[in-house]
């Protein structure tokens, strides 16, 4: 019977692995008399149905060689959770040359909760100069100089610009945070120019902090230093347009620590840089900053967010001309930009086109 298996095997995966398993096996010695047969010469019987049904005639098929290796990966010898790993660290070398790709252009890929591509549906081959890759470009800049230079990130869009800027205010994570450009990312695909600056000078909020020393990090970053890092980059933008020959009034979006810093800026836009915002779940809002503020702002939250109440947003819309509140049920802090699990993502879908159609509607149509 071993002797039937292993010319069975033979006459499936051809001569070359066959001696291979056998030399491996130890088991060349025991079928060398066996290896004329092989190779026979095929019948033009052997394609014919059998009609006989006894337990001679009745063979079974063989497996394939890719199913036998796909039985040995799940076998009960490897532990399911390694398992996981390696497909994991499978996926990850596949899509590894994707991402670095990404990052020597300055972008990044934004997928959501099932996996599938955002926005722009992003598909890259090997030749650099593909069109995908040539819907926004990305740059790191440096604005100032001295001590009161802020670094900065830079989305472009190339082929569908519409000369209209938008200054993205980061939340606790800073403006190097995957999910903060990946926002901005997607912002860009849509035709807006977007500068993410660096509200931290380079020393963000880590995960796994304390409590202590969160507090003790926030305690170090000054609302005045904040404030003008903020109003220098909203300059730089303006006096680039100028020179440019646009004078589109710029848009300004905020997450968490930056959506409570969006309120003050626009309370305090004395220049009328800013032609509308939009805040998501902004941390320390002051509802009396809205009687200041003349441009129509977009807030957008969880009901399930203690870090922005929602009697808080409803206080400052009654006092911004034009504000709007959007509210989504069960969702909790960050959804937007992000999610963590399905319905995350289909609210931050849901999120996105709204601010994306309020930038359209206050930025590009009513300032035509």
């Amino acid at each position: 019977m071993k002797n039937i298996k292993y010319l069975k095997l033979a006459a499936y995966v051809g001569k070359k692995y066959l001696s291979w398993r056998l030399i491996f096996l130890g088991l060349l010695r025991k079928t060398t008399p066996l290896l004329p047969l092989l190779y026979p010469l095929p019948s033009p019987k052997a394609s014919l149905p059998r009609t006989r049904m006894d337990a001679a005639a009745v063979l079974l098929p063989f497996r394939p060689p890719e199913c036998t290796l796909r039985r040995r990966r799940t076998s009960p010898g490897v532990p399911p959770r390694l398992r996981r790993a390696l497909r994991r660290s499978l996926i990850f070398v596949s899509v590894q040359r994707i991402c670095d790709l990404y990052r020597r252009r300055g972008m990044h890929i934004r997928r959501n909760a099932t996996g599938k591509l955002l926005c722009s549906q992003v598909k890259l081959e090997d030749d650099l100069d593909d069109e995908t890759c040539e819907l926004v470009s990305g740059v790191d800049l440096v604005i100032g100089e001295g001590q009161d230079s802020i670094s900065a990130y830079l989305l472009k869009a190339v082929k569908n610009n519409n000369g209209t800027g938008v200054l993205l205010l980061s939340d606790v994570c800073g403006f190097e945070y995957p999910p903060t450009r990946d926002f901005a990312y997607q912002v860009a695909c849509h035709g807006f120019n977007v500068l993410v600056p660096d509200l931290f000078r380079g020393n963000p909020c880590k995960k796994g902090w304390t409590v202590d020393r969160y507090e003790h990090w926030l305690s170090e970053q000054l609302p005045e230093r904040v404030a003008r890092d903020i109003d220098t980059c909203a300059k730089w933008m303006i006096d680039e347009f100028m020179a440019a020959g646009i004078s589109k009034k710029l848009g300004i979006i905020g997450f968490c620590f930056g959506g409570g810093h969006l309120i003050k800026a626009l309370a305090r836009d004395e220049q009328a840089y800013f032609g509308t915002g939009i805040c998501f779940y902004g941390t320390n809002i002051d509802p009396s900053k809205g009687s200041n503020i003349n441009v129509p702002v977009l807030f957008i939250c969880g009901d399930k967010d203690h870090f922005c109440p929602v009697n808080t947003l409803h206080q400052i819309e009654k006092n911004i001309q034009s504000s709007r509140v959007v509210i989504y049920h069960g969702r909790g802090h960050g959804f937007a930009h992000q999610p963590e699990s399905e319905e995350d993502d289909q609210a931050a879908e849901n999120a996105f086109a709204i601010m994306r159609n309020w930038l359209h509607d206050n930025l590009l149509i009513s300032k035509n």
